[in-house]
């Protein structure tokens, strides 16, 4: 059987084999989207699929809803065109639960896929069309934190902006030119409302898109492409809103377990590929049971009734308490540094950390220890109750095959918030002595020593992907294990960079430590684990 239109009009045979399918007519909701489309997507990926395209799916066997989403990619089109088109926008989610059982599910909720290039004239004219729709209410993101960045590595603005810059709307090239771009259609469209809302998993996700957006917006008007006007548009809450997010699911790559588990139902050309641009992605999504989406309640289009299926909806204040509590606290600051150690320590899994004592113990450290006492309450989600399903069900997942080496991508672009608002926090408060933090700092000594891309054995691994990767690696050269010297001259242009950690760790008197811990780390083979068991 195939994951396609013609291959599900079996459905007898997908229902022996334990799948959920849709339970609406889809050739209708593909009209009605088509016609009347009222959310759009922008990141193809895996939580979008499993998590989005599921919960609107939800809505749509209720009859709650009546139109399905339509997804844009703009960073790696091949899954577009070697993923979603083979297979009429069809996906498998398979939920792996805690007590080993899986739920497979057919998502058709997705139903037209498109690529987001100016140069790919019959797509981009299609997604101007649907920006100019009466009806769209909602153009979200999952297109990752760096998504969002006009500036490389280095703080220069990337070459694509600054052609968009110079060249305005019409052919722009970088991500976030062409969605600016599509909103100025919108704009000229009788400045029709919308909600631009990011999903994606980093601090202050909307505001992140908006200032994007408005910063071309401006350079536009500044060059007399676009009317000042447009500006006023996208700054008006009540035409265009930016509401903040926080989203949570695990949702790692595609597990060869599950491809063996669907091929033995008999789903064909199921198997994984590996893109151009290293993007790991199959027509079927394995993914955790627990999920969170919390969203600001700005729609000015309205929006569809995405609560009666678990989203929360609220107030700025309480997703900025919730995303706080999630980012800096509760979930990314020990997922950072599970994955930090867990490359430097030889482990493929994050599942498998959680069962080292040791590990389970820094991991308990940083949660409950030093960032639990400065989490705020948000109300709507309980901070202890959310470490505990961490720490308890979430990261022992022996069923959720997630790996450090994904989990350590981008990681100097994360420290500052998944640790840096802490230590600001201790930093400030009256009650709290930020020489009580230990752990952390050893999470960033133990980040330097993973710089090295040499694991506790001696032996090179390849470090993943990071913007800041070139500079970073090129301070570290100079180090190597076994080294006996002072090391803070050189490391000081990282330990000053409030880029990475979020503050200067000098200004917090958080080098000297950081530099100690890394010292006994390059000591000797073996010594990350020995400095490990020593302060943990």
């Amino acid at each position: 059987m195939k994951l396609n239109e013609k291959g599900l009009s079996n459905n007898k045979y997908w229902k022996d084999f334990g799948y959920d399918l849709p339970k609406y007519d889809r050739s209708t909701v593909i009209k009605n989207t088509s016609e009347k489309p009222k959310m759009i997507h922008f990141g193809a990926g895996n939580i979008f699929r499993i998590f989005y395209g599921n919960l609107v799916q939800n809505l749509l066997n209720e009859g709650i809803i009546d139109s399905g989403l339509i997804v844009a990619e703009g960073y790696d089109y091949e899954i577009i065109e070697k993923i979603n088109n083979p297979h009429d926008n069809y996906s498998i989610a398979i939920t792996l639960k805690t007590d080993g059982s899986i739920r497979k599910t057919v998502i058709g909720s997705i139903v037209e896929s498109l690529i987001l290039d100016s140069e790919n004239e019959s797509n981009f004219n299609r997604l101007n069309e649907i920006f100019r729709k009466d009806s769209l209410q909602i153009a979200s993101f999952t297109i990752t934190e760096k998504g969002y960045s006009l500036i490389d590595g280095e703080g220069n603005l990337l070459p694509s902006i600054l052609r968009d810059i110079k060249n305005g709307p019409n052919k722009p090239e970088s991500y976030i030119g062409k969605i600016t771009s599509l909103l100025y259609t919108r704009y000229l469209s009788y400045e029709k409302p919308i909600a631009m809302v990011s999903m994606d998993n980093c601090s202050k996700n909307g505001d992140k898109l908006h200032n994007a957006v408005i910063e071309i917006a401006k350079k536009w008007v500044e060059n007399n492409l676009v009317e000042n006007e447009f500006v006023n548009y996208i700054n008006d809450s009540n035409k265009v809103s930016f509401p903040l997010t926080m989203i949570d699911k695990i949702t790692p790559r595609p597990s060869k377990d599950i491809e063996k588990l669907l091929k033995e139902d008999g789903v064909e050309e199921i198997e994984a590929i590996v893109t151009k641009k290293s993007t790991y992605v199959a027509p079927f999504v394995n993914a955790e049971e627990c999920e969170y989406l919390v969203i600001e309640d700005v729609f000015p289009n309205g929006r569809p009734l995405l609560e009666n299926d678990g989203v929360i909806f609220t107030t700025r204040e309480n997703v900025e308490k919730v995303e706080k509590m999630k980012v800096c606290t509760c979930l990314n600051p020990i997922h950072t540094a599970l994955a930090i150690f867990g490359c430097i320590l030889n482990y493929d899994l994050i599942s498998d950390e959680m069962k080292d004592k040791t590990l389970r113990k820094l991991a308990w450290g940083i949660g409950y220890k030093e960032g639990l006492p400065v989490v705020v309450d948000p109300g709507i989600l309980d901070p202890k109750e959310f470490i505990d399903t961490v720490l308890n069900i979430r990261l022992p997942n022996i069923f959720i095959p997630d790996s450090p080496k994904r989990i350590a991508t981008d990681t100097s672009q994360k420290l500052a918030i998944r640790f840096g608002e802490t230590i600001k926090a201790y930093d400030t408060s009256l009650n709290l002595d930020i020489s009580n933090l230990k752990l952390i700092p050893l999470v960033f000594a133990g980040w330097l020593r993973y710089l090295m891309g040499i694991d506790d054995n001696g032996k090179r691994f390849e470090l993943s992907q990071d913007p800041m990767l070139n500079s970073l690696t090129s301070i570290m050269s100079s180090i190597n294990i076994g080294d006996d010297k002072n090391f803070e001259e050189v490391l000081r242009p990282i330990l000053e960079d409030k880029r990475i950690f979020g503050v200067n760790l000098y200004e917090v008197n958080m080098a000297k430590t950081v530099c100690n811990y890394f010292k006994e780390m390059i000591s000797e083979r073996g010594a990350v684990k020995v400095t490990l068991e020593k302060y943990v």
